[in-house]
């Protein structure tokens, strides 16, 4: 799901409109289903995202984060200008901790590694992201095996940085693509999961702009049982 595709059509979800898994005077926590944009497109066709729906519920809300189009999963939203800047600050300072859940193409033979190859915009063709290592952002992703088939890998994903497309591009780096990604899937990938990317932000940690407590939000990605 690319919006520069010439075939594409974009067609939210609608149902649910919003599924709120968490929500105070602070900070709103969401699952974002795939195939729902983070925040508006550039044109009028592509307005209806995750952002605007929030909007017309508190107007005040802010975004601190997105997801990728194709992404679904785990999202927070500030209330307030104050705690946007708090959320803000604890994403430049590596203090949140997301977990993710992807199905790759083909069977991963190690059990866990260290992905830390550095990403840059592939400008010719963007919004692809390709690795490169002279002027390549540093980018690491952990990443562990949490179950086999014949075809694919479930593994789970953790982001020590958040470069555009980072899971997608280190995955397809240890020759295993994420099914349904028509970005840097092969043909084979994307027809093992025709209707959708597999990948799905599962949890955030993150410390409450108000009480400054810990908190964790979870949410099971809905093409595997965990």
């Amino acid at each position: 799901m690319r919006l520069s595709m010439p075939h594409f059509v974009y067609h939210p979800p609608q149902t649910p409109y919003l599924d709120i898994l968490y929500q105070d005077e602070y900070i709103v926590v969401l699952n974002k289903p795939a195939g729902l944009l983070s925040v508006p497109g550039r044109e009028k066709k592509h307005r209806d995202s995750l952002a605007l729906r929030i909007l017309r519920v508190w107007p005040n809300a802010c975004v601190v984060h997105r997801l990728d189009l194709a992404t679904s999963g785990i999202i927070v939203l500030a209330m307030c200008k104050a705690a946007q800047s708090h959320i803000g600050r604890q994403f430049q300072q590596k203090k949140i901790d997301k977990t993710y859940y992807a199905r790759v193409e083909g069977v991963v033979k190690k059990d866990a590694g260290l992905i830390d190859l550095p990403i840059r915009c592939d400008w010719e063709n963007r919004p692809r992201q390709i690795i490169d290592f002279e002027q390549g952002k540093s980018s690491q992703t952990q990443w562990q095996v949490i179950r086999r088939d014949k075809q694919s890998t479930l593994v789970c994903l953790k982001p020590l940085t958040g470069r555009t497309h980072q899971l997608r591009v280190h995955m397809q780096s240890l020759g295993h693509g994420i099914i349904g990604d028509d970005f840097y899937a092969s043909a084979f990938g994307q027809q093992l999961s025709p209707d959708r990317l597999a990948l799905h932000a599962a949890s955030i940690t993150l410390t409450h702009p108000n009480t400054e407590q810990r908190m964790t939000f979870n949410c099971p990605p809905p093409f595997a049982d965990i």
